[in-house]
């Protein structure tokens, strides 16, 4: 317990030492404009305008929050429930990778915000669209750890596992699995930033609501503040994202 409190102190003075600086090469010793990059206190003012009022993107920031976490959601969920299960499936058996591989590799280096412009085509500027390119962007990095994680497995304990009469699904649910749930969450994490940074790309093109929205809009009025404020909520969201799936591993991994 000391030591986990130990280090949560030391990452929130981390935190506190990042902000002191900002706030002391802005608002102290005036070392950086403050039109181009607004001190703390402008941006905890902005953060605090931006709650209620509308002006000039439309929309308070809890909408604008609210729309991006829909999709980011719905892509994610979307990304995971077909990833994994096929990451899996491509690392255990010979038969899925040798059908699925070919397909994989000539989408992987297809970057996710290359599909914006054909999706636009496809769907237009609503919600499905978006959706469908937060997925593909999710869909890549859990088949890629899934399949890594499965095919790291230890031959040796999967041996052990055949020796002592365990069928071929009691070896995948019992030894591979289990083993691979470090790079499974490792594909979780990676999946959520890039699904987050699609999302603000798919947002800046082709959207009317949504956090990437506002960065977009305020980029165009040079409302600097305003601009931080996006980027720091998404980074807060993301990190609260990141500590849920730190304390779900740790559970799963005490159940080994």
């Amino acid at each position: 317990m000391k030591k986990t409190l130990k280090f949560h102190l030391i990452s929130i003075l981390a935190v506190l030492g990042f902000v002191f600086f900002w706030y002391l090469m802005t608002d102290v010793l005036h070392r950086v404009n403050t039109l181009i990059l607004p001190g703390p206190v402008d941006v905890f003012r902005a953060f605090l305008n931006k709650m209620t009022n509308t002006r000039p993107d439309g929309g308070t920031l809890p909408e604008h929050t609210l729309s991006s976490l829909k999709l980011v959601l719905a892509g994610y969920s979307l990304g995971i429930l077909v990833g994994m299960p096929l990451g899996i499936a491509m690392g255990w058996s010979k038969w899925f990778d040798r059908f699925f591989r070919p397909l994989f590799d000539m989408l992987r280096p297809v970057p996710p915000v290359g599909w914006i412009p054909l999706v636009l085509i496809l769907f237009g500027i609503g919600m499905s669209g978006k959706v469908f390119i937060i997925f593909f962007s999710t869909l890549m990095p859990c088949i890629l750890n899934a399949y890594s994680g499965i095919r790291q497995v230890n031959p040796t304990h999967l041996w052990v596992a055949r020796t002592f009469g365990a069928s071929r699904a009691q070896q995948l649910f019992r030894v591979a699995l289990p083993s691979a749930i470090p790079s499974l969450f490792t594909g979780l994490r990676v999946a959520l930033s890039t699904s987050w940074a699609t999302l603000v790309a798919a947002e800046m093109l082709a959207a009317q609501k949504g956090l990437g929205y506002m960065i977009q809009t305020n980029r165009m009025l040079a409302n600097a503040d305003n601009i931080l404020v996006g980027m720091l909520l998404i980074g807060v969201i993301g990190a609260i994202f990141s500590l849920i799936l730190g304390l779900l591993e740790k559970q799963l991994a005490k159940g080994r």
